[in-house]
């Protein structure tokens, strides 16, 4: 946390971020070209704040594409701010928000959290149907092999999947991938969108970076850019403490 507190000190910092915001997945030219600073400052400007975790870095092809990352955000949200005035603060949440991209080639959502834990207790927690109720408000329900069909289940015991779709590849404890639709476009292939799930050690600590892509409608986009940050933080909440976050069930918009 030190971090992050350390970096938001910085005014260009805060700059690089909020260019970012406005503009998600930039590459380091890009931002060049919005703040008046040579390429090696905002370089080392970015160094720290993807050391903070405030955001991360994707390859796409030779380029390097910078994302907001506002998962620690959403932690001191949660642990600083929302337990003295929730109400009249809620909007310092905004700027989680990630705004559309022009270019249809990138994630549309990219978000990192480190974890202390193993990949396999990560893992476990991703695709656990009891575990993911625990911390979601919603059952993952699969055999979790590649071609299987996989449900997002309310953990109300109603039954009634709010996102279904298909297991692309799974890769125990390393990498996950599913695809996502609503119950009412399921077959429809132009109504998917894909979540990609890496987990790597990182030191003594596990990274886990969730990617979601092909997210075309603007609210979509606005419920998944609040809600990953806080289906992260509730499950590095359970996995460090045994106990989850406070949290409503949210159910990820299919597409």
């Amino acid at each position: 946390m030190d971090k992050v507190f350390k970096a938001l000190a910085d005014e260009t910092r805060r700059r690089l971020l909020d260019r970012l915001h406005e503009h998600n997945g930039q590459t380091l030219g890009e931002l060049c070209g919005r703040i008046a600073m040579t390429r090696q400052s905002v370089t080392q400007h970015l160094a720290v704040l993807e050391d903070a975790n405030l955001i991360s870095t994707v390859r796409r092809g030779r380029e390097k594409l910078h994302y907001l990352n506002p998962v620690p955000l959403h932690d001191i949200q949660e642990r600083w701010i929302d337990k003295f005035e929730r109400p009249r603060l809620r909007a310092l949440g905004e700027v989680k928000r990630r705004a559309e991209e022009a270019m249809t080639d990138k994630p549309s959502f990219v978000y990192v959290t480190y974890i202390a834990g193993t990949p396999e207790k990560v893992w476990e927690a991703l695709t656990d149907a009891d575990l993911t109720a625990a911390y979601w408000g919603h059952r993952n329900v699969s055999d979790w092999k590649p071609g299987s069909r996989w449900e997002h289940v309310r953990a109300d015991g109603s039954g009634i999947a709010d996102v279904v779709g298909t297991v692309v590849e799974s890769e125990p404890p390393a990498r996950l991938v599913t695809t996502w639709t609503s119950p009412e476009t399921e077959g429809q292939e132009d109504k998917y969108s894909r979540v990609t799930y890496d987990i790597r050690r990182h030191e003594d600590i596990v990274r886990l970076t969730v990617t979601h892509e092909n997210l075309d409608d603007e609210g979509e986009r606005a419920d998944v850019s609040s809600g990953w940050p806080a289906v992260l933080s509730n499950l590095k909440s359970l996995l460090e403490t045994g106990g989850p976050m406070p949290q409503e069930p949210w159910a990820v918009p299919a597409r």
